[in-house]
C-alpha cells in the first residue's frame, strides 16, 4: 500500500465521519423537539371537577414533510451518482493499468 493510497483512506475516513456528525448536529433539534414532559395531575389554579380548556399548538415555521422527502430523494440520488461515477472511473483506471503493466 502506498503513501497515496493511505492518505486517500485517511481522508475518506475523516469525510465519513464529517458527514455522520453533519447528519447528527443536522437531526439534533427535531430530536430534541419530539421530548414530551410528562404531566402528573391537574394544572394548578382548578376546582375539583373543573376540566382544564384544550390547547391547539399552532405552528408558525418550520418545513413540511414533502419537503423533506424531496430533499432526502435528491441526497440520496446525488450519492448514487456520484458512487457510480468514481466506481467507473475507478474500473477505468484499473483497465488501463493491467494492460500497461
Amino acid at each position: 500500500m502506498t503513501t497515496i493510497d493511505r492518505i486517500r483512506r485517511l481522508i475518506a475516513i475523516l469525510a465519513a465521519g464529517a458527514g455522520a456528525l453533519l447528519a447528527l448536529g443536522a437531526a439534533s433539534p427535531a430530536l430534541a423537539a419530539t421530548t414530551r414532559v410528562p404531566v402528573y395531575g391537574p394544572p394548578a389554579g382548578l376546582a375539583p371537577g373543573q376540566v382544564p380548556a384544550q390547547v391547539h399548538t399552532v405552528i408558525v415555521a418550520g418545513m413540511p414533510g414533502w419537503q423533506i422527502a424531496l430533499i432526502a430523494l435528491a441526497a440520496a440520488l446525488a450519492a448514487a451518482t456520484v458512487a457510480v461515477v468514481l466506481d467507473r472511473a475507478r474500473a477505468a483506471r484499473r483497465a488501463a493499468s493491467a494492460t500497461t503493466a
